[in-house]
């Protein structure tokens, strides 16, 4: 869904899986991190990127697991340049369907490894349920209606590009 808007939006879409992808010559001096400073570095990478296209005047499309504290600086950020964060929770509510996606699904991201349904049941576990204002959608739902319900919800936060 994060490409698909991106693609609709004109806008970068950055994932987090890409970035971890790209990290991976690096793996060994990461894996010397405790879990916390792996985030706080894995979160402001991405901060860095949001912050390039602000200061471009032009929005940016986030894929990621985030914690409401990591979404409440990056709201902040959009504030201090006038735009506006629109947060979109995707969930599939069939947990056979979801799973099959997950353990069907080839992503081929260059120096990541692909995704199994162990890795989303540890994400679940680690990853605080979201509080924060959010659109959910369902990908139950047909693709179109998710990416319009997506579209409709950013345009009427006030589009996410800085005024």
């Amino acid at each position: 869904m994060a490409d698909l808007t991106a693609k609709t939006m004109a806008a970068p879409a950055f994932a987090g899986d890409w970035l971890l992808g790209a990290l991976k010559p690096a793996a060994r001096a990461l894996a010397q991190l405790d879990r916390q400073t792996y985030l706080e570095l894995y979160h402001g990478l991405l901060r860095s990127l949001i912050t390039r296209q602000l200061l471009l005047r032009q929005s940016a499309i986030v894929d990621c697991l985030v914690p409401d504290d990591v979404l409440d600086a990056w709201r902040l950020l959009a504030v201090d340049h006038q735009a506006q964060l629109s947060v979109v929770e995707c969930v599939c509510t069939d947990v056979t369907v979801h799973r099959g996606r997950v353990e069907g699904r080839v992503r081929n991201i260059p120096g990541w490894h692909e995704v199994g349904w162990g890795h989303v049941q540890r994400m679940r576990a680690e990853v605080p349920a979201l509080r924060t204002e959010r659109l959910i959608i369902d990908a139950l739902e047909p693709v179109d209606r998710n990416l319009q319900a997506v579209l409709t919800y950013v345009q009427s936060a006030g589009s996410g590009i800085p005024r």
